[in-house]
């Protein structure tokens, strides 16, 4: 199966999930099925990530095991891919995990949407971090692009938190600045943010499409994001094919906060569609 078939199965099922015998289907529906490969390239899809040993709901078991097996499967898409899910980007759900609901969209509009590639970026750290609580803070980061988030662990009690934790994230067709945030993890009351900066992709997925396949190429430069007043970058941060991977070390100084700085690395693999 092809990714830009995987992506329409994707949002297929996102926009509505219909039953066998209870609902009718139009004949746009079943070819849209029949292209994907029917039920079991959903599965394949919906449940690559099940957890080893899990015991899914058979013909027998109990209408609530199954509704919160199908919640979990189709709606938390807790399952699925990680850099295929596509959740909410309402400002009350910073840094966590949400369903996508698509009530103000067409499926026409939703079968639009096409992915160029794969980001993959690895939290390093923070220094300096902001203090939300009485002495400190237990920050974690949220990426979030286009209707994707993903997030880090939460750091119990430090201002300079270590992660090196990898997130995944797909780039559409259009696409928009990779937005940071760090937030600080409450318990009892909405977490609070600790700073946020925006990170310019274009210098990166520029030079990459400019020089081709970096399989090819040898451990060169092939751009440069450049500091500047309209930025977050704390130093100019250079585009580099390393080990025949496209790779960018960004720091960036957090903005509206008092204090604190984080570094990534990103990683970049283009699709062929």
């Amino acid at each position: 199966m092809s990714s830009k078939q995987v992506v329409s199965l994707l949002f297929f099922f996102l926009g509505q999930v219909l039953s066998v015998t209870l609902d009718k289907w139009s004949d746009d529906e079943i070819d849209s099925m029949v292209e994907v490969g029917g039920n079991s390239q959903a599965n394949a899809i919906y449940e690559a990530f099940l957890p080893e040993g899990y015991s899914k709901p058979h013909p027998d078991s109990a209408q609530e095991e199954r509704q919160k097996f199908i919640k979990s499967k189709y709606k938390l898409q807790e399952f699925l891919e990680p850099s295929l899910r596509i959740v909410s980007n309402h400002p009350s759900d910073a840094g966590k995990q949400a369903s996508n609901s698509h009530s103000g969209s067409s499926k026409s509009e939703i079968g639009m949407v096409e992915y160029i590639g794969i980001l993959n970026v690895k939290v390093i750290g923070g220094t300096k971090l902001a203090i939300r609580d009485m002495s400190s803070s237990d920050p974690y980061v949220v990426l979030t692009l286009g209707q994707q988030k993903a997030q880090t662990s939460v750091i119990k009690g430090n201002l300079n938190p270590v992660w090196n934790e990898e997130l995944k994230l797909s780039v559409p067709q259009k696409y928009g600045p990779l937005k940071l945030q760090v937030l600080d993890h409450d318990m009892v009351s909405k977490d609070d943010l600790m700073g946020e900066a925006e990170i310019d992709l274009q210098p990166m997925i520029n030079a990459a499409a400019s020089f081709g396949d970096p399989e090819l190429l040898g451990d060169i430069q092939i751009g440069r994001w450049l500091k500047s007043g309209d930025n977050a970058l704390t130093a100019d941060s250079a585009v580099m094919v390393t080990g025949g991977k496209v790779k960018q070390e960004v720091s960036l100084k957090l903005q509206h906060t008092e204090s604190g700085e984080v570094t990534v690395e990103m990683e970049w693999m283009a699709l062929n569609m």
